[in-house]
């Protein structure tokens, strides 16, 4: 009998006891090789490729969920209104009031943004509060629980939008349910985060500062005016809804834009400045003194380009603006400019430290002390205009020794204007060609205009045309303090954009400390 290999022998001792190996030395004899696949050649995925995929899959599905079902319609007051949470990445609040514009408001910081689309006035609400104007008393009321709901409303829905986009895109990528339920769980978690830091950062009084644009920034009594806003404009929610009370106003009235509402105890100031023999400002000064009653306009200077008496003519528009002039002299602006201007009625020159009291304010100034039409805009000044500074800052000191203190201080040159500092509560100037705000060491608030020329024949210099810019100036009554401003911002050439924002000092927010009286002496409650 033939003898058996060894290795057959153990494999049918395998078999017999249910052991279905087969040894490594057939396995090597007798196995074909192994074709090398897609698979071997590819490296798997790293963790954290995985992690960045699931996170698009998530963001994406989110925002499709959002799309689709996120947004939710709500009868606010006699309007029908569209709420809707976008992605942002500065957050926020918009309102869009078609056709007129739209409404922005700084109301958080978060990844998410509130939309509230004002598509239309519904016509039998709108009819019955005609017939029954007496409910416009409670309105403002109504609207806030509308908004209340729909702002819950929306939430929810947005969740659900959120968590059923997410997994369903989860689902339809990895085709397996646990990864899906993975990308609904991170969605959810997400979106609670994000709800977390709006709740965090909510700013109730987001609504003092509006931005407006569109035929919005040139309506800013949709808001109230100045003196108002100081002191009802506390709480979010209820401004709103006064907000939607007065657009609802404004569409059942008239479909043109309103003149802006004077408050009888604010001074509005109409500040520009380095017009460069632009002609369409004129008309643009012109509007805005209509707009919203302004009591006297302010000119920083740089009125003209060369200072030539050839351009003398230019000014001719100035006595018909519609307001007092206070002028200044630029470093465009020539002695003959200034001797035009002092012969024209209504027209208040400021130099070497004069003060005139115009529409209950007293004003003081200096022109610049260089004549240099083709310096280029530079941010700082020279020894001459700090040296102009101090002399202007010596006469508001004597001023005030005699008993008649200065409200306002007004300089071309920024560095000028800065030696007033300590010495009046604001001071006015231009130069830069943008707009600055600040409060300076010993608690004089500097203003710096922007070009309301928007630069005059240099618009076309850089990339993009200058903007025009310009702003309103509310001021006390009583005091002559500066209440708000507004900050108005026009496309420059061949553009036609508009933007208004509003804004208060630190100071006049709801529960702020008054600011003391700006001295040289510095106070730790200074601002």
């Amino acid at each position: 009998m033939a003898r058996v290999p060894a290795a057959v022998t153990a494999t049918v001792h395998r078999i017999r006891n249910g052991v279905r190996t087969v040894p490594r030395s057939l396995t090597r004899r007798h196995r074909p090789p192994r074709t090398l696949t897609a698979v071997d050649l590819d490296p798997q995925p790293r963790p954290w490729t995985r992690a960045l995929g699931l996170l698009c899959v998530v963001l994406l599905g989110a925002w499709l969920g959002l799309l689709v079902v996120g947004n939710v319609r709500v009868p606010v007051g006699p309007m029908n209104t569209t709420m809707t949470l976008r992605p942002s990445l500065t957050g926020g609040t918009k309102i869009n009031v078609s056709p007129l514009g739209a409404l922005e408001l700084r109301s958080h910081e978060a990844p998410i943004r509130l939309d509230v689309d004002v598509d239309q006035l519904d016509p039998v609400r709108s009819q019955a509060l005609v017939d029954h104007p007496e409910r416009l008393s409670g309105l403002q009321d109504e609207v806030a629980r509308d908004v209340e709901h729909g702002t819950l409303d929306v939430a929810v829905r947005s969740c659900i939008a959120v968590v059923s986009g997410a997994t369903a895109l989860g689902l339809a990528v990895y085709r397996r349910p646990r990864r899906a339920l993975a990308a609904g769980g991170l969605a959810l978690t997400l979106l609670a985060a994000s709800g977390a830091t709006a709740f965090a950062t909510w700013n109730p009084n987001s609504v003092l500062e509006p931005k407006f644009s569109g035929l919005l920034s040139s309506a800013p009594s949709l808001v109230g005016n100045a003196r108002s806003i100081v002191s009802e404009f506390d709480v979010y929610q209820k401004e709103l809804a006064r907000l939607v009370t007065n657009v609802t106003k404004l569409y059942d009235v008239t479909s043109t834009l309103p003149a802006y509402e004077p408050d009888p105890t604010t001074i509005r100031v109409l500040h520009v400045s380095d017009i460069h023999l632009n002609p369409a400002s004129w008309k643009i000064v012109a509007s805005l003194v209509k707009q919203y009653s302004i009591n006297v306009i302010v000119d920083s200077g740089d009125t003209m380009d060369h200072g030539t008496a050839a351009e003398n003519g230019f000014l001719d528009p100035v006595a018909d603006l519609g307001a007092p002039y206070v002028w200044v002299r630029g470093n465009h602006d020539s002695r003959v400019t200034q001797r035009y201007l002092e012969r024209m009625k209504n027209v208040h020159v400021l130099d070497d430290g004069r003060a005139v009291t115009v529409a209950g304010v007293r004003f003081a100034g200096i022109g610049d002390p260089q004549f240099t039409p083709d310096r280029s805009v530079e941010p700082g000044g020279g020894a001459a205009e700090e040296l102009a500074g101090a002399r202007l800052a010596s006469a508001l000191r004597d001023q005030r020794a005699a008993g008649t203190p200065v409200d306002v201080a007004v300089a071309h040159e920024p560095s000028a204007a800065r030696e007033t500092d300590g010495d009046v509560p604001l001071a006015l100037s231009g130069h830069l060609h943008h707009e600055e705000m600040e409060v300076m060491k010993y608690g004089t608030r500097l203003r710096v205009e922007g070009s309301t020329g928007g630069s005059g024949l240099r618009a076309v210099e850089g990339k993009y045309p200058d903007p025009i810019e310009a702003s309103v100036l509310y001021l006390d009554r009583d005091t002559r303090r500066l209440q708000a401003w507004d900050e108005i911002e026009l496309g420059g050439l061949g553009l036609t954009t508009a933007e208004v924002s509003r804004h208060l000092p630190k100071e006049n927010q709801p529960g702020a400390t008054p600011t003391p009286t700006p001295s040289r002496t510095p106070s730790p409650s200074a601002p």
